[in-house]
Order: C-alpha cells, then structure tokens, then sequence
C-alpha cells in the first residue's frame, strides 16, 4: 500500500507493507535511525516521536496510521546545526549514558515543555515514566528538562552549575 507521510518537514510518499510500523518505517524505509526500538509493546519509549504535534510510541501506530499526517523524530527536532534547547540541555545536563534511551528521552520531554513550559520535578518525573533508561539514575535527565524549561522560558542564569 502507499502512505504519504511528511517526515520531519519533507513529504514522502512510500510503498509500505500494511503491517509495518512506522518505527520501522521511519528506520528502514526512511533512514532515520535515531528512532530506537527497544522492546515493540510501548514498555520503553525509545521509539518516540512527534505524531502531528503529538508524543507517540511508534512502535504501536502502523505506518498506515499516519499516512496524512506530519511525523518529527530526533533528527527533526534541531533547526539545522542549532539543536533544539532540549538536546542541548541533554548535552550540557549529562542526561545520557549509552545513548540508546535519549532519543525518546528528548522527544517525550520536548512534548512535555510543549503542553507545560513550567513543569516541576515531579512533573517532569511523571510525563517521562514511559521512557525507560536502563543506565541512568533518571537525575540528570531530569535536570535536563528543568533545564531546557528555563533556557526556553527565558529564566535560565546558569542551568550547567543550577541544581534543583
């Protein structure tokens, strides 16, 4: 079957299999290979991504789904070389280890700040309970966000020496 999906900015119009999910999609078909697939039942959140403006597991929504629609992934989310200030406070924050979980890390908390600019540690803490990071101690990821919220808002002085 055909999709038409705009992809990062880009419409595309693809062959697909009906089955084939748009994790896969955005991998195999499209080459964007920050989209990580961790486990296929939306345990993870490594495969995060924007669906119309909207945080999605793309590991459960069928390629078929989002014909018709606008999908960002990580490699979408920066404004050329600049990065998006949710990637750079991942960056600046240390809220990586092995890099695999960070991707949808970065796309459910750039979500996040989207919907409340002004999220506190325990929001933070709850909006990403879905992405799961098996190295991290969830710390500096969430300061990450804390710190993108003030860089965002204006507010940030210093978020790499700021704690919370």
């Amino acid at each position: 079957m055909q999709v038409t999906i705009t992809v990062n900015g880009v419409e595309r119009t693809d062959e697909v299999q009906p089955r084939m999910l748009l994790a896969h999609y955005l991998r195999d078909v499209c080459g964007l290979t920050a989209t990580n697939i961790g486990c296929d039942t939306t345990s993870c959140g490594a495969c995060t991504v924007h669906l119309d403006g909207e945080s999605v597991k793309s590991c459960t929504v069928l390629a078929a789904q989002a014909s018709g629609s606008s999908v960002t992934t990580l490699e979408g989310l920066a404004d050329g070389d600049t990065l998006h200030p949710v990637q750079a406070a991942f960056r600046r924050e240390h809220g990586l280890q092995c890099g695999f979980c960070t991707p949808g890390m970065v796309m459910a908390a750039a979500s996040l700040l989207s919907q409340n600019p002004h999220p506190d540690e325990r929001e933070v803490r709850e909006e990403l309970e879905g992405n799961i990071c098996r190295c991290t101690g969830y710390h500096n990821i969430v300061r990450a966000v804390l710190s993108a919220a003030d860089e965002m808002s204006g507010d940030r002085v210093d978020a790499a020496v700021q704690t919370r």
